[in-house]
Formats: structure tokens, sequence, C-alpha cells
């Protein structure tokens, strides 16, 4: 008898087990893939910027809050924009990247902004930014350092690598 109202009682608990297993979803940082990551940096003290492309495969926007850093003290969102002739600077709480989309951060657009570098930072290093998203969930990202004339990630960084042996070259 004790047997049969113990099967009882745990088959409730088991099924509600499952539903909230089943109900579980991804995390935003799970729907995205960093690329093209990219920081330009500037003599001296002067800030960098980083620069990246998100691309989400998940059903629903997701919200580029901020990111930080190991390497430098402070990390923010910015926007950068021109009206009439007139540079511009401004924080913004968040970059949407929207459902099965894509969202550049770019020069002359939305960047991070990495303000006082614990340590000198020059091209061809690579950080670490930790990207943070809406619900919380982060996503680590190797950005490489570029010169302060740098207008993108490189070449090395704008396309996947290909195995030229491996291509015909008519002999």
């Amino acid at each position: 008898m004790k047997s049969s109202r113990m099967k009882s009682a745990t088959l409730p608990l088991l099924l509600a087990g499952l539903l909230l297993a089943g109900s579980a979803r991804a995390t935003d940082a799970e729907h995205i893939r960093a690329s093209h990551a990219w920081i330009r940096v500037l003599p001296g003290a002067l800030p960098a910027g980083a620069y990246v492309t998100l691309e989400n495969d998940g059903d629903r926007p997701v919200a580029l809050r901020g990111a930080s850093s190991s390497v430098y003290a402070e990390v923010m969102l910015h926007r950068s924009s021109r009206e009439g002739g007139v540079s511009r600077m401004a924080l913004v709480d968040a970059l949407n990247v929207p459902a099965h989309g894509k969202a550049e951060l770019a020069p002359a657009g939305y960047h991070l902004m990495l303000m006082r570098a614990k340590a000198p930072v020059k091209p061809g290093d690579t950080v670490t930014l930790t990207l943070q998203f809406g619900d919380g969930s982060t996503l680590a990202t190797d950005f490489i350092a570029r010169p302060a004339n740098a207008m993108d990630a490189g070449d090395e960084h704008a396309m996947p690598s290909m195995d030229h042996g491996a291509m015909p070259h008519g002999h």
C-alpha cells in the first residue's frame, strides 16, 4: 500500500518538473553570433572604439545593453550621428538586434566606447569584451586591435579563410 501512495505522489511532481523543463528557453546570448569584432586603438590615453556585427538566429529581438572588459575600466554603448554638418555622440541604453536579423556596430554609427585602458593596447592585440544582453546573459567575444586609421576589421577578418592550395591553378 505504501509503495502505491509513493508512486501516486511522485507522478505529479515528475510531470511538473517535465513541464518546467519544457518551458525553459535559450538565453539571448545563445541566439547571437558575433563576427568581424575589432577595436580602433587611438594614441595615448584617448578612448578606443569597438565594432562588431551581431547576428540573431532567434525568433525574438535581442537587446545589447552594454559590455565589460578586464582591460578597460569602462565600456559604454554609444551612437554617433551627423546633423547639419555637426558630429554628435550619445550614450544609448540598448541596441536591438532584430529576430533573424543583424545589427552592426561600425564607425560613424553604434559602437562601444572603451575608456581608460589598464595596460597599453596595441594593434595586433586581442581583447576580450563581454557583451551584455537584456535578459542578463553574456557573450565573451574576442576583438582584434587595429590602428587608428583602420576603417574595418581588416582583410584577414573580413572573409573566411580559404585553402588556396586546393584550388585549380590551370597547370
